[in-house]
């Protein structure tokens, strides 16, 4: 098999992967052995390419919205059988016994791992998942369309919620890619007023096409105040600018898992009159099965743009200068 490795992180991500062969993993006990068919290029994967997330194991293959089929399963992993249709999303492990997992907060699990990150992921022809981190698909989809919502989708849900949006509400959404555009439907499927701020002009008119109320520039002031908002782009110097959209007692999500710098913010434009500012981080498996129970419930359209798997930094290297409309999608 052959798969792309991270062999130097740095900001030139075409340097930063290497395509090499590779041998073919083992499930171990617990785990499946999943074919990919198809990997989501997230920008959690530029970050890692790039260092901006610091290397949790050298040489690791990126990749953590994975669509696939069941191989072989390892020994005690009996809910799926070969041939069956799984996802692999972000969160791979944690340990289970926690306060923060005992309280359903998994995602706060101090030792928890991830796809892409602390083991191999999807950039590859194979991947293992522990079978208990593995979700099942819901039908009506194509394997391309799937692989964004095993992250793009989930974390978008739970910025979503962290938002809490009141029924009927006004949302702003900063930065319209993969996971904004999925993010957008659910929101007016609910009732929302869908406000997207973004810099791209193809994904203002992608926003519209989708249900948006208005968008505009990423700095601009939408067009009436937010109950809340769900930052997207990894661009600190919009969180002022999103607080202050914000009318009062509003809730902005920071749904990245990198940031860059926040300047200093002021405190009775900003955060009085009881506006607040909430992170996101990883998900919960109950997140991920919540996201894909409504995909199923409600068709949402999934704008993709597939990759061959041997383009992985093409696509990675796109993905870093805004020309992907949608979701990067690498098929092998």
């Amino acid at each position: 098999m052959f798969g792309w490795q991270v062999r130097a992180p740095g900001p030139d991500v075409r340097r930063a992967l290497a395509r090499v062969p590779m041998t073919v993993p083992r499930p171990a006990p617990g785990e499946l052995l999943v074919a990919v068919d198809a990997c989501g290029v997230c920008r959690t994967d530029l970050h890692v390419a790039t260092g901006e997330l610091p290397v949790h194991r050298p040489s690791v293959v990126p990749g953590h919205e994975i669509v696939g089929h069941v191989l072989e399963p390892g020994a005690e992993a009996t809910e799926f059988r070969p041939g069956d249709r799984v996802g692999v999303a972000w969160l791979r492990r944690t340990d289970g016994t926690c306060r923060f997992c005992r309280s359903g907060a998994e995602n706060l699990c101090p030792r928890s791992r991830y796809t892409g990150w602390d083991a191999d992921g999807g950039y590859a022809d194979f991947t293992t998942v522990p079978a208990d981190f593995a979700y099942a698909l819901p039908d009506g989809y194509s394997d391309t369309e799937l692989a964004p919502l095993l992250c793009a989708g989930i974390i978008g849900y739970r910025a979503l919620r962290r938002a809490e949006l009141p029924p009927g509400g006004r949302l702003g959404i900063y930065g319209f890619g993969a996971s904004a555009h999925l993010t957008a439907q659910i929101a007016v499927a609910e009732g929302a007023r869908v406000h997207v701020l973004t810099r791209s002009s193809q994904a203002r008119t992608l926003a519209l096409d989708l249900g948006a109320t208005s968008a505009g520039g990423a700095y601009d002031v939408p067009p009436e105040p937010l109950d809340a908002a769900v930052l997207f782009a990894p661009v600190g110097d919009l969180v002022p600018v999103a607080l202050r959209a914000l009318d009062r007692g509003g809730t902005l999500a920071i749904a990245g898992i990198y940031l860059s710098e926040i300047p200093a913010l002021d405190y009775e434009r900003e955060l009085f009159q009881e506006r607040t500012v909430r992170s996101v981080t990883a998900n919960t498996r109950q997140d991920g099965r919540a996201l894909l129970a409504f995909a199923a419930r409600h068709r949402l359209q999934v704008a993709v743009t597939p990759y061959p798997m041997d383009r992985a930094a093409d696509a990675l290297a796109d993905l870093a200068a805004d020309r992907i409309n949608g979701a990067a999608v690498l098929l092998p």
